[in-house]
């Protein structure tokens, strides 16, 4: 890879997939927290497949505690086609 002084140097990356990988594969307590956390996280993502709706709840609830309003939140979901892509059927929008 090319460094900013235009040197080229070898570099050691990852993607986002590989870095999960490393992490899972480090044996360390401290570790543990981020590796639960990850499960965890996957756990949600293979229910959200199984139950788009599961998906249209957690945006709705991260929005939310971001501070935004609802009215805002139907607006984002609409105009990002969400409730489409994901099988929603419009209802429960206005929660």
């Amino acid at each position: 890879m090319q460094a900013a002084d235009g040197k080229k140097r070898k570099i050691q990356a990852a993607n986002t997939e590989g870095l999960f990988r490393i992490i899972q594969s480090i044996p360390s307590a401290k570790a543990e927290p981020f590796k639960q956390w990850l499960a965890k996280v996957g756990y949600e993502r293979i229910e959200e497949t199984e139950d788009p709706e599961l998906s249209f709840d957690r945006a709705m609830e991260t929005y939310l505690a971001k501070g935004y309003t609802k009215a805002w939140i139907n607006q984002r979901l609409k105009s990002n086609g969400f409730r489409h892509t994901h099988g929603h059927n419009y209802q429960g929008m206005e929660r």
